[in-house]
Formats: structure tokens, C-alpha cells, sequence
């Protein structure tokens, strides 16, 4: 079913904002593809999957891999017209919006497990926990891990069943309804309204609702947990009653993460917020429309890649770097030395195990 809006977008020049549209989701979705794909393949390879600090992250990668692959499929199904086009593209977009929840609450699962683990070592270096405790907490992150996958799973159940029997995806005969997060409603007419329509029109905001209502919770989490894990590390830190230059850098980097993490989630999937509250308004025939269209382009197909850069990679170098730190402490002087070994003799023993640990997560 044709949309009036859309054909006088397509006459005005849109086809041409669509045509350049795709070829930026494809270019950011294979890239994403590629970076969560590295994540993927280094932790398989390293036999590291089932490690307390990279499972969190493993599972972040998978959903970033299978987001990205959404973005492909509706790329090339924009510049490849099959049968039955407008039933795949509608499933298309539901399965993606799976896996957009999916990666919110991942991120949220990912921050969650380092505070966790630090709380774990700070509470393992004062209280002296039993091993009961740390298998407990076990649990509820392998709990959290599959909710993470259930949740967006349930949440589009409604889309799928609903929207499917109604036959909503007569909306999406343009083509370019298969390029991911460009979905909209025909325009309304003089017509009585059928109870399919209805119903698709409430599949409609349903969809922008859990969208939207799941970035707002997951932005959220992810700044309390991180204020959590800021404060936590401080006291961790100071409990050692020593606060050399090594301390003190790894309290900057830790704040200078607990500002990162949030910032890069926000900034990529801003636009693609935005774009949900325009269309919510009904204010889509804008040059602000447009930009916001070019930006969550660039952005939000791109989630894979900036995730392996902002948890992944820089983690390896950052360890890299911790390792060459390590070498230039042995090649001191033997006063030197002397003076670490006496600072290290009134130091508690557990402490620099858990500190090295935990630089891995932060």
C-alpha cells in the first residue's frame, strides 16, 4: 500500500537520501560485523568464553553481530526486490528491534558484571566472604545474562503475532521500509478505520514505546552502576592504606571510564531517539528530520564497531601497556626495588591480585 507521504518524498528527492542511506548502513553494518566479530573470535581462540571477565562482553559482541547482520540483510533487500518483500521487511524490522533491546540491556549486563566483580574483590579483601557468596553471585549474573536475550524476545512477541495476522506489512510495499528504523504509518484518511489498521497503528507506537522506554532504563542503569563502580573502586583503592602513582592512575582511568561508557551510549543511539520522538509527533517532513536521518545512519548501524573499540580492544591495550609498565618496574635499581619490596611488606596481600584483576574490567 503506497503512502501518499512517501511518494511525495520519493518525487521531491528522497529517493536519492534513501539510495545514499543504504550504502551507509552497509558500509557501518559491515564494519560493525567485522568488530564484534574480532571480540567473537578472539575469546573463542583464547578459550576465554566461560572467563568471568569476558563472558559479559562475549555475549555484548554476539547481539552487536546479529544487530549488524539486521542492518545488512535490509540494505541489500532495499537494492534487491524479492517476492514477498513487504512480509520480510516487516519481520525484518521486528527481529532488529529484538536485537537493539538486546544490545541495551547486554550493556547494561556488561557494566553490571564489573561492578559486581569489583565488589566481589573489595568484599573478599575486607570481610573475607565465603566461596557460597561468590557462587550466588555467579548465579544471578548467569540469570542476567539470559534475561538480557528473553526480554526483547517477549517484549516483540505482540509485533510478530499481532502484526503479522493483521497483515501489517501491506505498510511496508515502499522499499526502503526494509532499511532498518525507517518504518511508518500510512496517513490517515477519510475512511473508517478497520480493526487491522487499528491494530497496526498500535503495533506501531508499541514498537517506538518499548524503544524508546528501554534506551531511557538502560542509559540510566548504566549511569548508576558506573557511580556505583566509581565510588567502590575509590574505597577498594584507599583500603590498601598506600596510594602510590600506580593507584592514583588507575583511579583517573577508572574515572575517566565511568564518563566514557555512558557518553558512547548515548551518543550512539541520540539520533535514533530523536528520530523515535519526531515520528511520534508527526513531525517528519523537516530539514532536521533529514540530518537526524543521515546521523542515526552513522551512528546506530555502527554499535558493533564502537563496542569492540570502547570495551574490547582498548581493554587489550590497556593491558599491553600495564604489562610494559610491569617490565619497566623489574629493570630498577636495587634501592629502588628496595623501597617497593618495604611498601609492599605493609600491604595488605590479596589487594594487588585484585587490583590487576579488576584493571582488566575497568
Amino acid at each position: 500500500m503506497a503512502l501518499p507521504a512517501e511518494a511525495a518524498r520519493l518525487d521531491g528527492g528522497w529517493q536519492e537520501v534513501f539510495s545514499a542511506l543504504q550504502w551507509i548502513h552497509f558500509t557501518m553494518a559491515m564494519l560493525s560485523v567485522i568488530g564484534s566479530s574480532s571480540i567473537i573470535a578472539y575469546a573463542v581462540f583464547q578459550n576465554a568464553v566461560r572467563s568471568p571477565e569476558v563472558r559479559p562482553l562475549f555475549y555484548l559482541s554476539l547481539s552487536d553481530l546479529f544487530l549488524g547482520m539486521c542492518w545488512l540483510a535490509g540494505a541489500v533487500l532495499y537494492s534487491t526486490p524479492t517476492s514477498k518483500q513487504d512480509l520480510i521487511c516487516y519481520n525484518l524490522q521486528a527481529t532488529g528491534q529484538i536485537f537493539y533491546v538486546a544490545s541495551f540491556l547486554y550493556t547494561v549486563n556488561y557494566t553490571w558484571h564489573l561492578y559486581m566483580d569489583l565488589k566481589m574483590k573489595y568484599n573478599q579483601n575486607l570481610f573475607r566472604i565465603p566461596p557460597q557468596v561468590v557462587d550466588y553471585a555467579s548465579c544471578i549474573g548467569r540469570i542476567a545474562t539470559i534475561s538480557s536475550s528473553l526480554i526483547p524476545f517477549l517484549l516483540m512477541v505482540p509485533v510478530f503475532c499481532l502484526g503479522n495476522s493483521s497483515n501489517c506489512y501491506q505498510n511496508f510495499s515502499q522499499k526502503h521500509g526494509c532499511l532498518l528504523m525507517h518504518t511508518e504509518m500510512a496517513a490517515p484518511t477519510n475512511e473508517p478505520q478497520t480493526l487491522g489498521g487499528s491494530v497496526c497503528r498500535a503495533m506501531h507506537f508499541y514498537g517506538i514505546g518499548v524503544f524508546l522506554v528501554s534506551f531511557l532504563i538502560s542509559f540510566v542503569a548504566i549511569l548508576v552502576i558506573l557511580s556505583q563502580a566509581r565510588g567502590l573502586y575509590k574505597r577498594f583503592v584507599n583500603s590498601t592504606g598506600f596510594l602510590g602513582d600506580q593507584q592514583w592512575a588507575m583511579i583517573k582511568m577508572v574515572e575517566q571510564r565511568v564518563v566514557f561508557y555512558p557518553v558512547a551510549f548515548f551518543c550512539c543511539w541520540a539520533p535514533a531517539v530523536l528520530l523515535a520522538i519526531l515520528k511520534l509527533t508527526v513531525s517528519t517532513n523537516s530539514k532536521i528530520y533529514m540530518a537526524l536521518l543521515i546521523l542515526q545512519a552513522l551512528t546506530a548501524a555502527s554499535q558493533g564497531l564502537l563496542n569492540c573499540i570502547v570495551y574490547g580492544w582498548t581493554q587489550h591495550v590497556f593491558l599491553s601497556l600495564k604489562r610494559n609498565a610491569c617490565r619497566d618496574v623489574d629493570t630498577q635499581t636495587p634501592l629502588l626495588r628496595s623501597q617497593k619490596k618495604s611498601y609492599a611488606s605493609t600491604l595488605p596481600a590479596s589487594p594487588p591480585e585484585a587490583e590487576g584483576s579488576t584493571s582488566t574490567l575497568l
